[in-house]
């Protein structure tokens, strides 16, 4: 750990106020017997920064880490063009102008002999010619045209916000395993399981015999961990308790521990470890134990992962995938969906497979990719076996369109679009609607937050003139509000009523005993459509979905 303490922060001193010790090496004592080897080091003498960080290295070589150095310098310039120095005399910047490491290490060498003075003026007038060509070339509209001029109106921004690549392996190196794939004890389990939720008489397979959700993302990250030999995963109790919910379950078999292993309860770094690999040519998978965690990793997911590639103009990439557990049952801080967060910030890729079917090919497509990917998955669907393809979820490899909605039953009436488990919510009432109203609903999973191509929900539109959206976020702020807005404004002439959206309530997420009061059942769904899109003959509404309730509702903030 190198600190490289320049005294100041914006305007904060480190010394007794922006720290609670008199210097940073303090940090170091107690953390270990060595106290870290913690030491400060003069960084205005270059030989002793250079001697410092030999003998450093040389301790962790020795396996005798962490080290910790608490390197001193100055920063002269205030923290940005609008800062005043108010915080600080002008005798103290005077001082330590006057303690110019450059010339103090140039009389240095000179006076040991190692340079002459006119070769160090003759290098640092080469210095200086270089530079001041470099910015009149930057400042050159010509030489150096600016983005969004020339008619390109910011095509080249939008160029490099993702690199849509396809790479097999990140390097030409064979995997490396700890036992061949087709060893594997659950590889072998699987290879007995249904495919297809149902039997030839439509009976539900039973849950012990059906190939489930979480098989389905066990073999897709199986598969490229076979292939691509700098792929890693980590998160919290991913390695022997087989993650939180038996995802990786068989791994640990499979997995040398460095491929596969347990991180600290920290999400940032977690992610943020993510994201150094991917920088560093490397495939990583993490994962965030519950959805409601982001925020302690909001940084490295929101400015980190998400514009890297962008801010280094195509150059580099971010093979990261990013798994978000959305949980149930458990309460106010681990049961929120909040992937209208991820789906804000520019720069991210985001899925929300609600099938097995889905669930394998949308995560062997972003394990092929090279773009940073939040990968939602639903607590509910881990035991879920495929109930929409007929032939169930392939044993070989595929990939799932990016972007693209599926229709997950035809209809002529209404349109009920949904994300993540609600679909299953929506299916009942997609059922209940046809036998009990004669209403016919088309039902489309979006699968894909971000990129997500409209066509199919604006031709199912044009056909039914009516649209209701549901997931199991919260109502307020809710992705599929966007997903309205859009609708309204692309197809607005074929619509016969408003767009509705169907989420939690905008509550502190109940206990478990209280969650049907809380997430969208398919009485919501209905009662929605008979208040605000299609008045259903005879239907007797379970819930207020009045645009009364609505007002009240938001009055409250509630």
């Amino acid at each position: 750990f190198n600190f490289f303490d320049n005294f100041y922060g914006m305007g904060g001193q480190t010394s007794w106020e922006t720290m609670g010790y008199g210097f940073m090496a303090r940090v170091g004592a107690g953390v270990n017997p060595d106290n870290m080897h913690a030491e400060r080091v003069d960084g205005y003498n270059p030989l002793a920064v250079a001697e410092a960080i030999a003998r450093k290295k040389k301790l962790l070589l020795d396996g005798k880490g962490p080290v910790l150095l608490d390197t001193l310098t100055y920063r002269i310039s205030g923290h940005s063009p609008s800062d005043a120095s108010s915080y600080r005399s002008p005798e103290e910047i005077k001082r330590w102008q006057e303690a110019d490491s450059i010339k103090a290490y140039g009389a240095y060498l000179i006076e040991n002999g190692v340079a002459a003075r006119e070769e160090l003026d003759s290098q640092r007038a080469l210095v200086q010619e270089k530079l001041l060509g470099v910015v009149k070339l930057a400042a050159d509209n010509a030489a150096s045209p600016r983005l969004g001029e020339a008619g390109n109106q910011g095509s080249f921004i939008e160029s490099v916000m993702f690199s849509n690549g396809r790479i097999e392996k990140m390097e030409d190196r064979e995997a490396e395993l700890s036992q061949p794939l087709a060893e594997n004890p659950r590889i072998k389990a699987l290879a007995g399981k249904a495919r297809y939720g149902f039997d030839a008489e439509g009976k539900p397979v039973s849950k012990n015999k059906a190939f489930q959700y979480r098989d389905a993302l066990f073999e897709a990250l199986a598969h490229r961990f076979a292939i691509d030999p700098t792929m890693a995963a980590w998160g919290e109790e991913n390695r022997d308790w087989g993650g939180a919910f038996a995802v990786y379950r068989g791994l640990t078999e499979l997995l040398p521990y460095k491929r596969l292993f347990n991180s600290p309860i920290s999400e940032g770094a977690i992610v943020g470890a993510g994201v150094g690999y991917a920088l560093s040519g490397g495939r990583a998978v993490v994962e965030l134990m519950y959805c409601d965690f982001m925020g302690r990793a909001g940084d490295e997911i929101f400015n980190q992962a998400a514009k890297w590639q962008s801010m280094s103009a195509g150059l580099l990439k971010m093979p990261l995938v990013v798994r978000v557990s959305v949980g149930n049952k458990y309460g106010a801080q681990h049961s929120q969906d909040w992937a209208a967060l991820a789906a804000h910030i520019p720069g991210l890729k985001v899925y929300f497979p609600a099938t097995p079917y889905d669930a394998k090919g949308m995560l062997n497509l972003a394990l092929r990719g090279t773009d940073p990917v939040i990968f939602f998955e639903s607590q509910l669907l881990y035991d879920m076996s495929e109930q929409f393809e007929k032939g169930g979820v392939p044993e070989g490899y595929y990939e799932v369109p990016e972007g693209e909605p599926v229709i997950r039953k035809q209809g002529k009436d209404i349109t009920i679009g949904t994300v993540g488990a609600t679909l299953y919510k929506a299916l009942e009432a997609v059922k209940r609607l046809e036998a009990d109203y004669g209403l016919s609903a088309e039902l489309i999973d979006l699968r894909f937050i971000n990129p997500l191509n409209y066509e199919r929900l604006i031709e199912s539109v044009k056909k039914t003139g009516r649209l209701l959206l549901a997931s199991d976020a919260a109502e307020r702020g809710s992705f599929l509000h966007t997903v309205a807005s859009n609708i309204q404004t692309m197809a607005f002439d074929y619509l016969d009523a408003p767009v509705t959206v169907v989420g939690s309530r905008n509550w502190i997420t109940p206990a478990a005993e209280m969650e049907e009061l809380y997430f969208p059942q398919a009485a919501w769904i209905i009662d929605a459509i008979h208040e605000r899109i299609l008045p259903l003959k005879g239907h007797r509404p379970a819930t207020v979905q009045t645009t009364l309730d609505l007002i009240r509702r938001n009055r409250l903030g509630v």
